[in-house]
């Protein structure tokens, strides 16, 4: 499952980022709309999300069972 974010316009949903599907692809769509307060807030956890994160760790993988019991 993926979700889109799109806007609601003239009959047609608008995708508000690059969707990338086969054409002619048959989707299902679950509408949950958005106040503009729970859209701040996806915007801000987005924008949390989206950034990379460098622990200095270049092969993380050697230390993969270091907590294993």
């Amino acid at each position: 499952m993926r979700v889109i974010h799109a806007v609601y316009e003239k009959g047609v949903f608008r995708p508000t980022e690059p969707v990338d599907l086969p054409e002619p692809s048959e989707v299902q769509v679950e509408l949950r709309v958005l106040t503009s307060s729970e859209e701040d807030r996806l915007d801000s956890i987005y924008s949390i999300l989206e950034r990379r994160f460098d622990s200095g760790e270049t092969d993380v993988a050697a230390r993969h069972d270091e907590h294993q019991p």
